[in-house]
């Protein structure tokens, strides 16, 4: 059944020179501007229990997902080794731009318009502005983090469309990752620019963030949040790479718009049905002030372990698929989801499990989800309580090897924190 239009979103072209879209936001599908929060909720959880880098708050599991990972074939430890040691010298860039000077001199006019044409001229295919919401910084990032960068600027870059399709897969993996790669030099560029209209920057990504950007991404009105935990944007969905280039150049801010997105996932819930894992909720829920679909984190890894990182969830959205436009266009016109129910849409193939069409999910089995939680360190400690309580009153057990092989082992989880890049893990403090 055909929708009433509730409004219009206009915006640029993917490419720099390309025509502009215009995307119907269908009546019953309009919300509000970005995404429902109670940011006296968001300011209370930030305060009180401040957000962390997943790579190190759950290092038990990542260390877990890595050694499978790198034991799936041979040729993906080569690329795996080969990825990380192109990354280290961007990584150890990324975490040394906020130190550095400004080459020009500021003029005081604004440069928003001046900073968004280089980013495009550059390939990014999204760019906005907003402001640094601190709110979002890793507790273990805030010692870094730069004073007196009171902006934000996002920027998106695609990665290959024909690649991502194809995921789980290893073409999926050389386009995600390789996208990670892309987006050094052309960052560098990016800022080398901003510094010379007299402005400084501190960069967050390709790896190493200072926080979760999606928040900043939907402030400046580049998409909104969808049921997959990704950043749906106009022109390709969630199939992007993210950068937040915090500044204290004089830009204009974006503000955040409704597309429709918020109740669209409510109606398609596509990812939803199609996770191996089941790992994506179907209703909505208030998490740190923020309405959204909250992911189970311990369905999710061992997938994305086991599966070269899985990203159904982004294969499977019609958004990502077909783009905003045509989807939007099609569900005003039929009140129906572009591909829903269809294999082109649906579909996936799974290494040791075969093809499932719409309907047909993996039976994986309950251990196949066992896995450490936690920190590397907490675990092994909790590892260690076990092994005593079962050696208690045993004559025989050398408690002396006991406690050094304890040490060595916390030692060893504590040096691999400082691991600059674990492929897009954000490993590190």
């Amino acid at each position: 059944m055909a929708k009433t239009v509730g409004h219009y979103v206009t915006r640029p072209g993917k490419n720099l020179g390309d025509l502009s879209i215009t995307i119907p936001v269908a009546e019953d599908l309009q919300s509000v501007p970005g995404i429902p929060a109670r940011e006296s909720d968001v300011s209370f959880f930030s305060r009180e229990y401040p957000l962390e880098n997943m790579a190190l708050e759950e290092s038990a599991s990542a260390e877990w997902a890595r050694e499978i990972r790198n034991n799936f074939s041979p040729e993906y430890r080569a690329f795996a080794e080969e990825h990380q040691h192109h990354m280290e010298p961007i990584v150890e860039w990324v975490k040394n731009s906020g130190n550095l000077e400004p080459t020009g001199t500021p003029t005081g006019e604004d440069v928003t318009e001046a900073i968004r044409q280089k980013a495009r001229e550059l390939g990014y295919g999204e760019v906005g502005f907003t402001f640094n919401d601190r709110h979002y910084v890793y507790q273990s990032r805030k010692p870094a983090m730069k004073g007196g960068l009171p902006n934000a600027i996002c920027v998106a870059l695609e990665q290959d469309y024909n690649k991502t399709q194809t995921i789980p897969s290893m073409a999926g993996e050389e386009t995600h990752f390789g996208t990670y790669f892309n987006q050094g030099p052309l960052t560098m560029e990016l800022t080398d620019f901003i510094r010379s209209l007299g402005y400084r920057v501190q960069v967050s990504g390709p790896t190493w963030h200072y926080g979760p950007m999606i928040p900043m991404f939907v402030q400046a009105g580049l998409g909104q949040l969808g049921a997959n935990g990704q950043l749906l944007s106009p022109h390709f969905g969630s199939r992007a790479r993210l950068q937040v280039v915090f500044t204290d150049a004089n830009v204009t801010y974006d503000e955040p718009i409704d597309y429709g997105i918020h109740k669209f996932c409510q109606v398609c819930q596509v990812c939803v049905n199609r996770c191996p894992g089941r790992a994506l909720m179907p209703e909505k829920v208030w998490y740190r002030g923020v309405e959204k679909n909250k992911l189970v984190f311990k369905r999710c890894r061992p997938v994305m372990a086991n599966y070269l990182g899985c990203g159904i969830c982004m294969k499977v959205c019609p958004i990502q698929k077909y783009g905003m436009e045509p989807v939007m266009e099609h569900y005003v016109a039929t009140g129906e989801i572009l591909g829903k129910g269809t294999d082109n849409l649906e579909g996936y193939e799974l290494r040791d499990k075969g093809y499932f069409g719409p309907g047909q999910l993996p039976v994986l089995g309950r251990n196949f989800f066992d896995m450490p939680h936690g920190r590397s360190e907490d675990w092994v400690l909790l590892e260690f309580r076990d092994k005593l309580a079962e050696t208690a009153g045993d004559a025989s057990v050398d408690r002396e090897q006991m406690w050094a092989e304890f040490r060595k082992r916390v030692e060893a989880t504590l040096d691999k924190q400082s691991v600059p890049v674990d492929l897009g893990m954000d490993r590190g403090i």
